[in-house]
This record gives structure tokens, C-alpha cells and sequence, in this order.
């Protein structure tokens, strides 16, 4: 299935593109010329979360942002598991459909590893690496594994597929004082009902189910990424991903590593601090 809307052009000014993927249709941006950038988003977002950014940036950069499937405009195919191993996968497959090179690939929160993940598997073909409040290791933090398993648990599925609760309670908790109502519906209209919103529903078990993707990539982004330029935007405010304990193992990872610290941000960066973040991207990865 896909959903039914269609983003207001002042809010969401670009050309929407589409791409057979081997698992239904995914939607995407392609935004100016130059080198390129490839943005991916987390959950519960979709690629409306990079649209200042983009809008920044693509007087001089391409800039690619994808919805992956079961978000945004994409499709919510039959069959299709929704897992971070999956969306990587397909990530991958448009990356080599539009015969991207010299990439610089920013994913934030599960946009880091699905990113990621597509990105050790065409290293020679990437050019940096941008991290915003996002992890590429397993997630085995007390809190982490008791909010997958609370979340994952049949009540609270029903709450995420039935009562939208990842949107209206999880999301709108950091946002609905930044948004104005109309930018906060474009969140809530692309999962408009529970058939839309099963990708939701699996991201909060693959905290846990992804475990064994995210060891092998920890070890694979650390060999053959380890000494690309990169740069860590970070939301110093996020308690979901700590810069206290996140920071340290992204220092150890990178040998070429810049660090900007957003003080006022939290866990949903590009809504918080859209310009420093185009601004710190348009250094480290000068045209």
C-alpha cells in the first residue's frame, strides 16, 4: 500500500522520485548538483525531517534523501520485514541504481546503521561519513533493551499500530513545541493508519533483534571506514543516545574525526539545529 498525501510544497519544496526496489517502491529526493550527499532518517521520521538542510545545501551539493519503505512516501509492501538488515539492503540497491561515487552518507538514529550498512559494502565508492545521535553497535544498554522489550510486548504494539503512539506520544514529546502544527502533520500524515504503520511497530524489537547486524558492522565501519573524514553532529540534550557514552566509541572508530556540539538539541537534530548542522557539513566536505 502507499499513502494517500502529498506534502505541502512550501513545507516539502522538491520533486518526489521513485525506485523499484527488489521489495516494493521507495521514495526519494535528488536535489542539485554537485557532490554528492546522502541523508538517511530514523524513526519515526521520514525524509521531511532533512528539509532545511537540504534546502541549505543544494545551491552547491546533490542531495539524496530517501524514505525507506514502510515510511514517508514509500510503499508498504507485503512481505517485507521492515528490519534494519532489509532497509540497509534496498539502501544499498539505490545507491547502486542512480551509480552514486565520492558519497558522503549522514544517517541519523536507525539512519546510522542502515546508512552505515550500505556503505562498508561500497567503501571505495564513499568519500565521508556524518553521525547525528545514532549508533552503530549493539544496543546493549539496560535501558535500551527494557524499552525494546516494554515496547515490543503486545500491548504496547497495539498502541504503536492502532493508536499511533510513536508519533503522537514519542515523537510529539520533543517536537510539538519546535513544529508548528502544520510541519507536525506532515509527521502524522504519512502513518495515517495502523496498515501503514507495521515499520514502527518492528523498529523498537530490533533494538534487540538486531544485535548481530550491528556487531558486524561496529567491526566493519571501523576496517573499511575507519579512515574516511567524518564528522559527528550531536544533540548534547539526547537521552537516547548519550554523548557521554556514544562520542568516546565514534573517537575510537574515526581517525579523521570532527566533532560539532549542538547544546540546545536533542534527540531529533535536524529539527533543532537544521543550519549549524548544512553550515558544519559544508566545511568538513568543502565543494
Amino acid at each position: 500500500m502507499f499513502v494517500d498525501f502529498v506534502p505541502d510544497p512550501e513545507l516539502y519544496p522538491f520533486e518526489s522520485r521513485w525506485f523499484a526496489s527488489s521489495a516494493g517502491r521507495m521514495h526519494y529526493i535528488d536535489e542539485g548538483s554537485g557532490p554528492v550527499l546522502l541523508f538517511c532518517h530514523g524513526t519515526p521520521t521520514w525524509s521531511f525531517v532533512y528539509r532545511a538542510i537540504v534546502t541549505a545545501l543544494r545551491d552547491r551539493y546533490r542531495c539524496i534523501v530517501v524514505d525507506h519503505l514502510g515510511f514517508g512516501l514509500s510503499e508498504r509492501p507485503d512481505g517485507c520485514g521492515y528490519t534494519i538488515t532489509e532497509l540497509s539492503s534496498l539502501l544499498g540497491e539505490l545507491i547502486d541504481h542512480l551509480g552514486l561515487d565520492d558519497v558522503v552518507v549522514m544517517g541519523q538514529d536507525w539512519g546510522g546503521p542502515i546508512g552505515l550498512g550500505a556503505a562498508v559494502r561500497r567503501a571505495e565508492r564513499i568519500r565521508g561519513v556524518v553521525l547525528g545521535n545514532t549508533a552503530f553497535w549493539p544496543n546493549d544498554g539496560l535501558d535500551k533493551r527494557l524499552f525494546s522489550a516494554i515496547m515490543s510486548s503486545r500491548p504496547m504494539q497495539r498502541r504503536i499500530i492502532d493508536d499511533n503512539v510513536m508519533i503522537d506520544r514519542v515523537l510529539a514529546s520533543e517536537l510539538r513545541v519546535t513544529l508548528s502544527p502544520a510541519e507536525f502533520e506532515n509527521y502524522r500524515a504519512v502513518q495515517p493508519t495502523p496498515a501503514a504503520r507495521a515499520a514502527l511497530a518492528v523498529m523498537p524489537r530490533e533494538i534487540r533483534a538486531a544485535r548481530g547486524f550491528l556487531a558486524e558492522l561496529e567491526r566493519d565501519v571501523a576496517q573499511r571506514l575507519g579512515d574516511k573524514p567524518a564528522l559527528a553532529t550531536w544533540g548534547m540534550r539526547d537521552k537516547v543516545f548519550r554523548p557521554r557514552a556514544c562520542l568516546p566509541r565514534i573517537r575510537r572508530t574515526f581517525t579523521d574525526l570532527d566533532i560539532v556540539e549542538l547544546p540546545a538539541a536533542g534527540h531529533i537534530i535536524q529539527e533543532a539545529a537544521p543550519g549549524k548542522i548544512a553550515a558544519a557539513i559544508a566545511r568538513r566536505f568543502p565543494v
